[in-house]
């Protein structure tokens, strides 16, 4: 699987499939583990009152409770412009490669081909456009200012980071 195949199944779905179990929000943190078994750091808040797994461009975001509990993370696609380690640690482990470049054209297209293509809303972020899946609870930076070039991080049209947040439930 490629880099672009999983996030265009990440938007669609808000999990991450293709790397063992599919793994998103709600999913614990035993879970992860047999999903990734793989090198990472953990950061624990200040009074154990959360807990970030980086595994060095993806991290995962967890709440306390009878056990952690995913809550979000991310996928900081940027680092690999100027670190393409991690980026062949994660394939190694998973099997899915990512380029240390992505261009949302690619995303796009991979999403028009992986039913159902999710509805994605659009804003501007200044020098950044944001898209919004609503039913995955998936959100994607776009570099947008044109005079972005590739080098030490994307330029223009290059996805920057692919982010999960926990769905606001309504009282």
């Amino acid at each position: 699987m490629t880099g672009i195949e999983l996030l265009a199944s990440f938007i669609t779905t808000g999990r991450l499939h293709g790397i063992g179990i599919g793994i998103g929000i709600g999913s614990t943190l035993a879970e992860v583990d047999r999903a990734l078994p793989h090198p990472h750091l953990d950061v624990v808040g200040e009074g154990g009152v959360s807990l970030r797994r980086d595994y060095g461009f993806v991290e995962f975001y967890f709440n306390p409770g009878q056990e952690w509990v995913m809550s979000g993370g991310s996928i900081e696609l940027h680092r690999l412009a100027n670190a393409p380690e991690p980026a062949a640690r994660w394939a190694a482990g998973t099997g899915v490669g990512f380029a240390p470049y992505t261009a949302w054209a690619e995303v796009r297209h991979a999403l028009s081909e992986t039913p159902p293509v999710p509805e994605l809303t659009l804003s501007d972020q200044g020098g950044f456009l944001e898209y919004r899946a609503e039913k995955s609870c998936v959100s994607v930076l776009v570099v947008d200012d044109e005079e972005e070039e590739r080098g030490h991080h994307p330029g223009h049209g290059d996805v920057w980071s692919v982010s999960l947040w926990a769905p606001v439930r309504a009282s």
